[in-house]
């Protein structure tokens, strides 16, 4: 499970956000009447698409891993954790649905009707977003039900059981961090193809709108994650502590900058800072923390658990603040010039800018479901209760069959989307199928006699 959410998890910011980024640009296209911006987006659509295709076939591994792995929570928690998955099933149709119009509509619709037919997709993409952070944050502070005598919910509050106390802060971080996260990434691209030389204007609208989004979103992702975390403090104190390597309630606590947790709960490596931890979870350095050792030893995260915790919290930070002086640098230089930072070590920057967001991504996953162990459903069940009794060797052969898939999936989407690359790249030089997309100047209305054939089958 943790492999496949692992992997999953790398397409989620391009399903819920490239929409979008691309109506977007698709906006500005139309609104400037600017041919390389509605090429932009008609080619960010395709790449939308295969995405989309390459996520249906790990989402529905994961499917069905929450029935084969986790037959104990849902068999008594189904009737609740199930109905956020249900809103995103619902989500998906209706994304595959406007996916497939807006597709159509390119050539085949006039602009502005095709323009506000693909809206409703990354309305779509956030419907999806917001059934799967409910279930996870209704897994991190479960509301909505009573329980009988034999421990079985009953009494189930819809409302109550979706809007949990996690679920605002969890769902703003998320979708916040998912646009920046596609931004930085698609901006990357570009950016590469800049440091090669390539200072078109194709390249560099590519860059600046993605990045500009990115840019424009990271200082608000770093107020957010500061929410997060106080909301963390105040409703999971014990996920907070292992976050924080905090071992003993105490006030006037200090912070630790890395560093490994050992069983009599010193820290060793690292920097400390006294008594920022407190200053931070209460803003003075008189604020109690809750520690691990407020709760037996079977209630919390293991020494382990609590130092990956813990790093995967640290990256996130470090990573947003490097983000933060990034989009500083830039947002100085547009401000001053108008134009993209001179350095070339910007846009080396700005090409792992997308890479270090997904290292976040993955981090911000470990800490949400590391740090809550050994609940699976925060103080009402643990993992061990939860997951299945199968043998091991009948895991070992269901995991190396997932990892097949997975590796079948990704390698054919990096494999179509390096063909898409390269018949682009010659497109735009002239030399290739599609080049009538530079020649009609905008994507739209009857193509060239001599190129609709090849250009009819470059669109199929």
């Amino acid at each position: 499970m943790a492999f496949t959410l692992a992997s999953h998890i790398l397409l989620v910011p391009f399903g819920v956000a490239l929409p979008a980024i691309t109506l977007l640009m698709h906006y500005r296209g139309l609104r400037k009447g600017d041919a390389i911006a509605l090429l932009l987006a008609r080619r960010w659509s395709a790449v939308m698409a295969v995405q989309f295709a390459i996520g249906i076939v790990t989402g529905t591994v994961l499917s069905f891993e929450f029935g084969l792995l986790w037959p104990g929570m849902m068999g008594r928690w189904g009737d609740i954790f199930g109905f956020g998955f249900g809103i995103e099933a619902w989500a998906f149709f209706l994304e595959a649905i406007f996916i497939a119009i807006y597709l159509y509509g390119w050539r085949r619709l006039k602009p502005w009707t095709h323009f506000w037919l693909g809206l409703p997709l990354p309305l779509a993409a956030l419907m999806g977003a917001f059934g799967v952070v409910a279930a996870n944050a209704w897994m991190n502070t479960p509301r909505g039900f009573t329980l009988d005598a034999s421990g079985r919910p009953r009494n189930v509050n819809v409302r109550q059981a979706v809007f949990t106390p996690m679920f605002g802060p969890e769902y703003w971080h998320f979708v916040v961090g998912v646009v920046l996260t596609a931004g930085y990434v698609v901006a990357g691209v570009y950016a590469v193809g800049l440091l090669r030389g390539r200072r078109d204007r194709y390249h560099r609208l590519g860059f600046t709108l993605p990045f500009t989004v990115a840019a424009i979103l990271t200082p608000v992702q770093f107020v957010l994650g500061d929410s997060i975390a106080r909301s963390v403090f105040q409703k999971q104190p014990v996920k907070f502590a292992a976050t924080e390597l905090v071992w003993k309630t105490d006030t006037h606590v200090p912070e630790y900058i890395f560093g490994r947790l050992h069983a009599d709960g010193s820290v060793s490596g690292g920097i400390k800072i006294p008594q920022l931890d407190s200053i931070l979870a209460g803003f003075r350095p008189a604020t109690k923390v809750t520690g691990l050792t407020s709760v037996p030893a079977s209630d919390r995260p293991t020494v382990i658990q609590a130092t990956i915790v813990h790093w995967a919290f640290d990256i996130m930070v470090t990573v947003g603040s490097l983000l933060v002086l990034l989009a500083l640098w830039y947002g100085w230089c547009w401000l001053r010039r108008r134009e993209l930072p001179r350095s070339p070590w910007f846009l080396r920057c700005a090409a792992l800018a997308g890479a270090a967001c997904l290292l976040t991504v993955e981090c911000g996953w470990i800490t949400t479901e590391v740090g809550r162990q050994p609940w699976i459903v925060y103080q009402n069940m643990r993992v061990s209760e939860a997951v299945t009794g199968t043998r091991a060797a009948s895991l070992w052969t269901m995991f190396g069959i997932v990892v097949v898939v997975y590796v079948l999936a990704f390698g054919s989407f990096l494999t179509v989307l390096a063909k898409m690359s390269h018949r682009w790249r010659l497109a735009d030089e002239g030399a290739g199928a599609g080049a009538e997309d530079l020649q009609g100047g905008i994507p739209y209305g009857p193509r060239p006699l001599s190129t609709t054939a090849s250009g009819d089958r470059g669109d199929e």
